[in-house]
This record gives structure tokens, C-alpha cells and sequence, in this order.
């Protein structure tokens, strides 16, 4: 339950301390895994509607492309906390730093 409470406030961090995204990577996985499931099933009802043959053929294709849509969505979502772990070992601590996303200390004016 923290976690997700953790999520909200990330989304809602209006300073960019945090970054929300490395937490949303299994619920995006899931959303896209979902979004994918529900096409192929919709392409293969449309496929039987039309003749059984038909039907077979989406069927068989439509399992082969939810493996490749599994695998694309896998290797992007990989990339992306890959891109994020390295943002987090590259960066400053945020939570020590006393300055804001633009290098600028806090209450400090721009001039």
C-alpha cells in the first residue's frame, strides 16, 4: 500500500525530485499487456465472423504477434528503467541536495 501511495505523490511532485516513472514500469507492462490482449482477441472474433478458415488463420497469427508484442513491450519497458537506473547513479542524491531541477539553490532569485 505505500507504494502506491508513494506512486501518487510522485505524480504529483510538481518539484521533480522524484521520478515517478521507474515505479509505473510493471503497472505500464501490465496496461500494454492488457491493451495488446484485448486487440488480438477482437481481431480473432472478427476473424471467425467472417468464415471459420479465417478465423484459424487470425487465430494462429494473432498468437505469433501477441509473442512479438510481449517481447517488444518487454525490451522497451527493460530500456526504459535501464535509461532511469542510470539517470539515479549518474545524478546527485535529490533528497540531500538543497537545490532545484535547474541547479538553482533554493530561495535563490533569478536575475
Amino acid at each position: 500500500m505505500a507504494e502506491a501511495r508513494n506512486m501518487w505523490e510522485g505524480l504529483f511532485d510538481f518539484s521533480f525530485r522524484t521520478l515517478a516513472t521507474p515505479r509505473m514500469l510493471k503497472f505500464l507492462y501490465a496496461l500494454h499487456l492488457l491493451c495488446g490482449l484485448i486487440a488480438a482477441v477482437a481481431w480473432v472474433v472478427l476473424g471467425f465472423q467472417q468464415t471459420a478458415a479465417q478465423g484459424l488463420v487470425t487465430l494462429l497469427a494473432a498468437v505469433f504477434l501477441y509473442f512479438l508484442w510481449i517481447l517488444y513491450c518487454r525490451i522497451v519497458l527493460e530500456v526504459l528503467g535501464a535509461i532511469f537506473r542510470m539517470a539515479e547513479a549518474i545524478a546527485p542524491e535529490r533528497t540531500t541536495s538543497s537545490r532545484d531541477v535547474y541547479g538553482m539553490e533554493q530561495g535563490a532569485e533569478v536575475r
